[in-house]
């Protein structure tokens, strides 16, 4: 390789091959054509045209080599056999990038829509003075409630409801609310309530408050100033004339006895109350007041709540024109109708326009739920026995969206009629009347009630718990029945509840005792003295969280399980339910998701006696069924052939099986669903369908 070294440029012999070339800067061969050169160039470059012909002819042949020219990159790009490459390329690009982007949006408009906080886990209700005291004085606090945190983890529950924490005069435990944005005392401060809050939702974990619309304290300011007549507060309570001494302005009776009206000698004349005289109802047909509420819910979405129980809601409002309401017994002297049973409440419950109201309530709640991953929870409390169409007005309308569920309390009466028929009856209550679309939950137990273990026996609790868990929708756990607490016995002279001061019979103190925790002193509830608000059940030493937690076998464990279990498998969580069979003994139901293989079935004795149930008719199910978990855990991983499955009293059974052949296609009339969904299995996905 030769070379020739002038005063600014170095050129390699082998590039004489290309005259044609000429750089970026103008220098090159071709760019000093018309600059004069020595003699000897002139004589090599005399060639000439031909020269130049036979150089271009040559640099036509020549292969693309890196740091090319842009010349010769020109010259070559344009070829067909680089041309139709790049083009199939840019094309292929271009396709690939709007399959992705179509596969995206079918993939998104073909989900179905994701469970929401409060669909994907139970709400567990805390009675604040029962579950942990910080503080020694023999109450339950905000701060105690934040020592125990870690319970609800190791539980897998991330929904919390706490009973009412408003600053009070405890006439009604906390619903006599004297300021409804203030902390009481007794129960902590605004920081511990922020500090709770804040805890709370570190560990991915959902407040739910109580709210209480219906009526306030009488100590409430606004109370005052009504029986004051100010302008303003004027009307903000039901006011009507009668006399101190006379007759009552009608029949109507309080919820907890006797009359609804209570004579005020500041304003001479009477107030209506549905509840306690210390209770004054709202009156919700002045705007002012609905006002009121709306700005009270902005406060505490302000403060970062994730949802409310709203309280007593069919006794917001009253016909105003106040007739008196008929007698169920018409032949009953009017003098000794006394208690709410003797009279159909059509003027003091569900009003027209009371639904207005929640409806509002609730569009003020999804301004907040605009924030992503914040969605506001909202659940009306309403009694309507058999009256269950009124419940179910609470889910709102097609074109309105109201509370997110109306609680349910028919599984209360479980223990009415011990057997699978009753057990299917109270659910096919609800199933049966719930409109389309819309998620069911399932109650047991709360504060006004009577444990579920106490009415319906020990030896039920931990069926009745896998009921909750395995049924569709949202199981609500009242403290302490995760590890099957049971009513204790309260004595006259230990009578706390406001209502068994009036009538021993109707104390709720019972249920209302404090969370057992260990088998230590007071139960692990009070730590610091040996103060309890309420007597502790004597068999605290032994049905506590502690020693349940280190049993496999115990009611706690088996609530965990289940509970991991419902959110862990399709079926459980959104899947078709679907009834197969109930007997005096037995309830059994089914749990599968379409395109899924795996399914559940279980089977709940209710009955007085062991069964053996038959359901070879079943032929969707397989010959051989496998126990994933039994109430009685010697049972777990028993096969039973499907012609023979055997229960004790009490006994439930999980069984996973596997199959092709879905149940619900052939059997439309026994089975529900709220959002129809399947599964792809090739792609693990779910889709609408």
């Amino acid at each position: 390789m030769s070379y020739r070294n002038d005063s600014d440029s170095v050129e390699l012999g082998e590039c004489t091959r290309n005259p044609g070339y000429k750089d970026a800067d103008g220098d090159g061969p071709a760019a000093r054509d018309n600059i004069s050169v020595s003699d000897s160039e002139e004589k090599r470059d005399s060639i000439g045209v031909k020269r130049l012909s036979d150089a271009r002819d040559e640099y036509t042949q020549i292969k693309p080599y890196a740091g090319m020219p842009k010349e010769v990159l020109v010259l070559y790009s344009s070829k067909a056999r680089y041309r139709v490459p790049r083009e199939i390329l840019f094309w292929l690009t271009v396709c690939c990038t709007l399959a992705l982007v179509a596969v995206t949006i079918a993939v998104i408009a073909l989900s179905p829509k994701c469970l929401s906080w409060w669909q994907a886990s139970p709400v567990y209700q805390i009675y604040p003075r029962s579950f942990k005291d910080s503080d020694g004085d023999g109450v339950g606090d905000l701060k105690g409630i934040r020592e125990k945190l870690d319970h609800f983890e190791y539980l897998n529950i991330k929904s919390i409801w706490i009973s009412p924490f408003y600053r009070s005069p405890m006439k009604d435990f906390g619903y006599d609310v004297e300021d409804f944005r203030d902390i009481d005392p007794l129960f902590g401060t605004m920081k511990d309530f922020e500090d709770l809050l804040a805890a709370m939702h570190s560990k991915g974990l959902k407040l739910i408050m109580d709210f209480i619309p219906n009526h306030t304290s009488d100590l409430h300011r606004w109370f005052n100033l009504s029986r004051t007549r100010d302008p303003h507060y004027e009307d903000y309570y039901v006011w009507t004339d009668c006399k101190p001494d006379g007759p009552k302005p009608n029949n109507w009776v309080s919820i907890f006895g006797n009359s609804s009206w209570t004579y005020d000698e500041v304003r001479g004349q009477c107030y209506l109350h549905q509840f306690l005289k210390e209770q004054p109802d709202l009156n919700f047909r002045n705007p002012d007041v609905i006002k009121e509420m709306i700005d009270i819910i902005h406060f505490w979405l302000e403060k970062g709540v994730d949802g409310f129980r709203m309280d007593a809601v069919k006794h917001m409002l009253e016909a105003p024109h106040m007739r008196d309401e008929p007698q169920v017994d018409p032949n009953k002297p009017p003098e000794l109708v006394t208690t709410e049973w003797d009279l159909h409440s059509d003027y003091t419950t569900s009003q027209v326009g009371l639904h207005d109201i929640l409806r509002e309530f609730r569009a003020q709640m999804d301004i907040y739920s605009q924030e992503p991953g914040r969605y506001r929870f909202m659940v009306t409390e309403s009694y309507d026995y058999e009256e269950v169409y009124k419940t179910m007005m609470y889910y709102g309308s097609r074109l309105e969206k109201e509370g997110d569920f109306p609680f349910n309390f028919y599984l209360l009466d479980l223990p009415h009629n011990t057997s699978g028929v009753w057990a299917k009856h109270l659910v096919h209550l609800w199933m049966g009347n719930m409109p389309k679309g819309k998620w069911p939950n399932w109650v047991v137990g709360n504060h006004d009630r009577t444990r579920i273990s106490s009415s319906a026996g020990r030896l039920y609790v931990r069926a009745i718990n896998m009921l909750l868990l395995t049924l569709p929708g949202t199981a609500t756990t009242y403290y302490g029945e995760e590890i099957g607490m049971e009513n204790i016995n309260v004595t006259a002279s230990q009578i706390q509840d406001p209502a068994g001061k009036y009538n021993t019979s109707a104390s709720r103190d019972p249920q209302r005792s404090p969370l057992q925790w260990n088998a230590d002193t007071n139960a692990g509830f009070n730590e610091k003295t040996n103060l309890t608000w309420l007597p502790l059940h004597p068999d605290y030493e032994t049905v506590n969280v502690e020693a349940q937690m280190k049993d496999d076998g115990s009611v706690l464990a088996q609530y965990r399980f289940l509970n991991t279990l419902r959110q862990s498998e399709l079926p459980l969580n959104r899947g078709w339910f679907c009834y197969v069979h109930a007997d005096a003994n037995v309830f059994s139901y089914i749990r599968e998701l379409d395109g899924l293989k795996r399914a559940f079935l279980i089977v709940v004795n209710f009955g007085k006696e062991s069964a053996v149930t038959d359901l070879s008719s079943v032929r969707e199910l397989p010959d051989e069924l496998k126990v994933l978990m039994s109430t009685t855990i010697a049972n777990d991983g028993k096969v039973f052939p499907k012609s023979r499955i055997q229960t004790e009293v009490g006994e439930g059974l999980v069984i996973q099986y596997s199959t092709n052949t879905r149940f619900n296609p052939n059997h439309p009339e026994e089975c529900y669903i709220s959002e129809k969904a399947c599964y792809l299995e090739t792609i693990d996905i779910l889709y609408k369908c």
